[in-house]
């Protein structure tokens, strides 16, 4: 559902759910033009207040990437790196978002913007993460301790195994949303599929 084009425009599309038109956002050299829901706007460059980048992955998808785009004057739009086909499907459209957005930023450097640019979580979401790890570190250590005290072995191996797939689910999301600030030039490659 993505199209990007050379020139004075480029355009995304994604499907954010089965049922529903497809949300489309078009850079034009007055702004970001977007549709979505049968509504429509233009935000030029220099009113876009804020852009949160983020890794949000999902049952359907574990690689799906999103942009948070806010306006000066209130409003929001989300953008997401993946696109429903199907009631069983949802696609990738890794190089169209990435392509997208690495314009976005470039368009609003060119117009002078002093927009927020973040990434990852907010800090007080991304502390709460980390405080709730920690007292599941600690209970999962208690467990192991426990489990080797009465020689539970294939409890201790039930439980290494659980903990590392837990790190891996986990600690890509955790170590991609660490919260950070970013500038035009320098987007965060981890934040881009």
């Amino acid at each position: 559902m993505q199209v990007s084009g050379a020139g004075a425009a480029t355009s995304y599309a994604y499907k954010a759910s089965l049922i529903g038109s497809a949300h489309r956002f078009e850079l034009t050299e007055e702004g970001l033009s977007w549709h979505i829901a049968g509504r429509s706007g233009l935000w030029r460059y220099d009113e876009i207040s804020a852009i949160r980048l983020s890794f949000r992955p999902v049952s359907m998808q574990q690689h799906r990437f999103r942009a948070d785009v806010s306006h000066a004057k209130g409003g929001r739009i989300a953008i997401l790196s993946t696109s429903w086909q199907t009631a069983a499907l949802m696609a990738p459209q890794d190089n169209g978002f990435r392509d997208f957005l690495i314009e976005l930023h470039a368009r609003m450097a060119k117009a002078g913007s002093h927009a927020e640019l973040t990434a990852g979580l907010g800090r007080k979401t991304y502390a709460a993460v980390l405080a709730f790890l920690a007292v599941l570190a600690v209970a999962m250590a208690g467990l192991l301790i426990r489990a080797l005290m009465i020689g539970e072995f294939a409890g201790v191996l039930f439980i290494l195994g659980f903990a590392a797939l837990f790190a891996w689910q986990v600690g890509g999301f955790v170590r991609r949303n660490q919260p950070q600030s970013y500038s035009f030039d320098r987007v965060p490659k981890a934040l881009l599929p």
